[in-house]
């Protein structure tokens, strides 16, 4: 009897010792990769993670912030290229990891990486001056359907940029051809937002945070929302395209990858720790503020949205006249 719980006793052991083998955690400091100068949005988010991780104690290292801005986010991902199998780096990703690839700005893709986790997603408005004829989302989507050229739409920063893609998705649901849409691009949002109030353009495509002063300022009216249900707060009588009878959700995504070839356990790792910060009530409330989504998704479901957003984005880019 003694034998045998003596080869039992050793055999928990073994089993326990591996376990403790499989486990990992970083063993220095980890970089958090921003596409943007301190201060643009993928800065601010990267300082948020760093600042949550860091208070909410979910990892056991250090934290900092490293700002690789240009080309893009290509500057960014070609510096997260070189750390391969390295699980000390991560970097904030946005859906111009992969527009880039489609509209041959680069050569990496969403496949070149290890996708941790989707954090949330940011919906793009359709909006308008106060004093604009288009009173609805109806009365824009009659008017592209009759004549897309007698509407001028703006938005930032580039042809091919998620606003971009939100109007080209917006006028293919309506059955209409993207290439006949009458677009106006401008260096930022700020800039198109005022050539909106100037009467300058009919309509822009912009991120809820960007139309809330307006609106409540009275100046601008949100006539459709790429959102699958509802903002709330300042923009909670802004309809959804889908109350309106127009199929359409639309916007951008943020979330975190790693370097290629990472091991299973390293994933594991960061996969916890950004779970555990996302359900947290400081996260949630700062992604009300900023009128963000949370819609966490861990390694697995996320590579299944890089996948079909890679696909959906290519088919409205090629509508668009601009993948190659």
């Amino acid at each position: 009897m003694t034998g045998r719980l003596a080869v039992m006793a050793a055999a928990l052991l073994a089993a326990s010792g591996g376990a403790v083998a499989q486990a990992w955690a970083p063993q220095r400091n980890v970089e958090i990769i921003a596409a943007s100068v301190p201060g643009g949005s993928n800065d601010k988010t990267a300082r948020t993670i760093e600042h949550m991780l860091l208070a909410g104690k979910l990892v056991s290292s250090s934290l900092t912030v490293v700002n690789k801005s240009g080309g893009g986010g290509n500057i960014a991902y070609t510096y997260l290229s070189q750390h391969a199998a390295n699980p000390h780096y991560l970097a904030v990703a946005t859906d111009g990891l992969l527009t880039n690839h489609i509209l041959g700005a680069s050569k990496l893709n969403h496949t070149d990486f290890t996708p941790v986790a989707l954090l949330f997603n940011d919906y793009v408005v359709i909006a308008v001056n106060a004093d604009s004829p288009i009173k609805t989302g109806k009365d824009l989507a009659e008017r592209l359907k009759k004549d897309p050229q007698s509407v001028a739409i703006g938005f930032a920063n580039t042809f091919g940029s998620t606003r971009h893609i939100s109007v080209g998705l917006l006028m293919k649901s309506l059955g209409g051809n993207p290439r006949n849409l009458k677009t106006v691009v401008f260096k930022g949002s700020a800039e198109a937002i005022a050539a909106l109030l100037g009467g300058h353009i009919d309509v822009v495509s912009i991120g809820a945070t960007n139309a809330t002063v307006h609106v409540a300022g009275g100046k601008m009216r949100v006539i459709g929302a790429g959102s699958p249900q509802r903002l709330g707060g300042t923009l909670a009588d802004a309809p959804t395209w889908k109350e309106q009878g127009v199929d359409l959700v639309a916007g951008s995504w943020r979330g975190i990858v790693a370097p290629r070839d990472i091991s299973p356990a390293q994933l594991a790792y960061w996969e916890s720790a950004l779970r555990k910060m996302a359900e947290s009530p400081e996260w949630r409330s700062d992604l009300e503020k900023n009128y963000w989504f949370n819609d966490f998704k861990a390694s697995a479901e996320f590579r299944k949205e890089l996948e079909k957003d890679y696909a959906d984005m290519k088919a409205v880019l090629t509508d668009l006249g601009l993948a190659k």
